[in-house]
């Protein structure tokens, strides 16, 4: 048990900051992304304004959510767990603030930026180089900071959660400064420093390891420390949580060529990446069962305890997540699915059920911590938003799943005479009312993060508990 000297010396301002910056751009990403689904549905809601366009608001959508939403979450978790298991406060206050500021002022360039039409035309790395060089200094600060508390903890072990953490934050930057190579033209404008093929291969090595290193690296480090903390057990199996790591950090960097099949790189390029991918799947699973099994011994805890529901189904999720990926680097799988809505469910199972749920369960075990608080505002609240979450992401992706397929089934149709059966617009029409199930399910999620909100701002307001229930228990 660590005294009350050190306990009060870590740095709690910094983690408050990313919390509540996490829920709030979490809102903003959700409620783009109903706006650009509800624009499939009734296109005149881009208003003839080039501003609101889905091809501005899309990327400016996948932006928030993935590097304003869950980056946010991972400098919260991961500030605060680095500084919980080494026992030690933050290397550099006053770096560690400049983070956050200055990742603000990066988020908020994106919103500016992109919607003007601003962008590289990279998958995930949309934003010019200017904003590029200003996410490599922060990201490099984010690193010293993190790393410095590791060297200056006053425990002998590094937990494995940091392990994790500190590997996604090495590999995004490197994955980072490598794509964003680009040759300027002005301030507005570059052309990317690779071409052809190489820059396609180049773009999806960072495009897929974003996924692997920052939506589940990152992720997974948030799950070995709050799910054993939040059900009160012990990690089930710390041996295969090393396992885990390995793997995982060594299999997942070949993946990305699967993005890239049927294409002009070459075939043994795409075959490494298929096998790489199916190969994943073993530490993939490896880590959902660790976490799963971290309740053996306390399920009941499930029937009560909606926080940890958050984060048991947010496991499932990334359980499946990881058996579909797999599944769809295969190349005869992948010829039906690509360019289809069977991805956007599959991005969608895993971003929703798995990296929003897992950040959800982990800032609702924090916030009461943050301020004081013996628990949250309103229990039921949590137990409502855990319900519209689960809800609205089956919806979503259950509906993408069905009109995907049906896509990848009406384009390959032909007749006896080798003309396609079906033109596009006709196979655009047959997903209509699927769309409008995603946008339903979009919807009802945003909902429960609103509801969030509230809850989060209820119990900041509320009449302060004493910080004896912090030191002792947090």
């Amino acid at each position: 048990m660590m005294n009350k000297q050190q306990t009060e010396s870590y740095n709690y301002t910094v983690v408050r900051q990313f919390t509540l910056a996490t829920i709030l751009w979490g809102i903003v990403g959700m409620s783009l992304g109903c706006l650009i689904a509800a624009q499939l549905v009734w296109p005149a809601l881009n208003f003839d304004t080039p501003w609101l366009t889905y091809s501005r608001l899309r990327p400016l959508h996948t932006n928030i959510v993935i590097f304003a939403f869950g980056t946010c979450a991972l400098f919260a978790t991961s500030y605060y767990v680095v500084q919980r298991t080494c026992q030690t406060t933050l290397f550099s206050k006053w770096l560690a603030s400049f983070t956050f500021w200055g990742w603000q002022v990066i988020i908020l360039s994106a919103v500016i930026s992109l919607p003007m039409g601003w962008t590289s035309g990279k998958e995930y790395a949309e934003l010019e180089w200017p904003i590029d060089i200003a996410i490599a200094i922060i990201w490099i600060s984010y690193a010293i900071v993190f790393f410095g508390t590791l060297i200056k903890r006053t425990t002998s072990h590094i937990y494995v959660a940091n392990w994790f953490f500190g590997a996604f934050i090495l590999t995004v930057a490197v994955l980072h400064i490598v794509n964003s190579m680009a040759v300027p033209v002005s301030m507005t404008k570059s052309y990317s420093f690779y071409s052809g093929a190489v820059d396609a291969m180049v773009q999806w090595w960072y495009g897929h390891n974003a996924v692997g290193f920052l939506l589940t690296a990152g992720f997974l480090g948030m799950m070995y420390y709050f799910v054993p903390k939040q059900a009160g057990r012990p990690v089930y199996s710390y041996r295969l949580s090393i396992i885990h790591f390995w793997a995982l950090i060594s299999l997942y960097i070949w993946a990305g060529p699967h993005h890239l099949h049927y294409t002009a790189l070459p075939d043994w390029t795409q075959s490494l990446g298929m096998v790489m991918s199916l190969i994943l799947f073993a530490p993939s699973w490896g880590g959902m069962i660790n976490g799963i099994m971290t309740l053996s011994g306390a399920w009941e805890k499930l029937r009560d305890d909606a926080v940890l529901r958050f984060l048991v189904v947010s496991l499932s999720f990334y359980g499946m997540s990881t058996f579909e990926g797999p599944m769809m680097a295969i190349k005869t799988v992948n010829a039906l699915s690509h360019y289809t809505d069977w991805t956007i469910g599959h991005v969608h199972s895993g971003a929703l059920g798995w990296v929003a749920m897992v950040t959800i369960g982990a800032l609702y075990h924090l916030l009461p911590r943050l301020y004081g608080q013996q628990r949250m505002y309103s229990e039921a609240w949590i137990h409502v938003h855990f319900w519209l979450a689960t809800v609205g992401t089956v919806l979503y992706i259950v509906a993408m799943w069905i009109s995907g397929v049906m896509q990848g089934m009406m384009w390959r149709a032909v007749n006896a005479d080798g003309t396609l059966t079906y033109s596009f617009v006709e196979s655009l029409q047959a997903s209509y009312p699927f769309y409008t199930i995603r946008f339903i399910g979009g919807f009802i999620f945003l909902s429960g993060m609103i509801l969030m909100a509230v809850n989060t701002y209820k119990t900041i307001r509320a009449p302060k508990e004493s910080l004896k229930f912090v030191e002792q228990n947090a």
